[in-house]
């Protein structure tokens, strides 16, 4: 039983794909969904991941060391980033030309992707966990993880669909990405005495924290101040941190 929610929590994914493809990737819809990206992320970043890390790594390690700790984490996350920048595919800074354009939104996606990857493995992981001691606590946690998953679906797809213009490889992506919560909650199952480790998942909380830095700041924030119509752009970023607030709160 627990396991069908780590992965119906994770299909909330390609409901936000679907909501981007049955608009046909509107560059309206796709400007908002990339400034709802930037709010989401930020958010996400800044009131989930960041307090998680610390308070976990804070239960086995005292201050200084804890911050040290957490700090290294994010610095590592950076850097896998920054490694896999010279593995992904190149992506233009002159914006102007549309092929740029739609290069570096790819490649906004491909690092995304694995950042997200991370973050859903790790959520499934404690998802299972809580599910198994307390069921209703459980069940408010996939709701909250639930609702923020629509908008990292939207996300996924205006990235990824601007640049192959296939409809079945993005939700292809999409249902990849979504998986990852669901492989997270059978790792926590069949591996349960190495992640019900806290302080590993306090670690792993702070590198994926180092990575949704990465992405904000050196590479969505480029794309959100490119968006000409300031409505859509400051709309969409006010939406992203609203869902995100929501999410957790739920």
């Amino acid at each position: 039983m627990e396991l069908i929610f780590t992965l119906l929590v994770g299909l909330f994914i390609v409901f936000g794909t679907i909501l981007i493809l049955f608009t046909n990737n509107n560059k309206k819809l796709v400007d908002f969904s990339i400034s709802m990206a930037f709010g989401v992320m930020l958010m996400l970043g800044l009131l989930e991941l960041l307090p998680d890390s610390y308070e976990i790594i804070t239960e086995y390690i005292k201050v200084p060391f804890n911050i040290i700790v957490l700090v290294i984490g994010v610095i590592i996350g950076i850097e896998l980033l920054k490694i896999l920048d010279k593995f992904v595919p190149d992506h233009g800074h002159d914006h102007k030309h549309d092929k740029d354009h739609k290069l570096n939104l790819y490649h906004i996606g491909i690092i995304s992707s694995v950042a997200l990857i991370l973050h859903n493995f790790i959520e499934g992981i404690t998802l299972y966990n809580t599910l198994l001691a307390s069921f209703k606590a459980g069940l408010l946690m996939c709701i909250g993880i639930g609702l923020h998953n629509i908008p990292i679906g939207m996300i996924i797809t205006s990235t990824f669909y601007k640049k192959n213009k296939s409809k079945v490889k993005t939700l292809l992506i999409s249902i990849g990405i979504s998986l990852s919560t669901f492989f997270g909650g059978l790792s926590a199952m069949f591996l349960q005495s190495l992640t019900s480790n806290e302080f590993l998942e306090g670690v792993l909380l702070a590198v994926t924290l180092g990575m949704i830095i990465y992405i904000t700041m050196f590479e969505l924030i480029n794309q959100v101040k490119e968006i000409q119509d300031k409505r859509i752009r400051y709309s969409g970023i006010l939406a992203g941190i609203i869902i995100l607030i929501i999410s957790i709160l739920a």
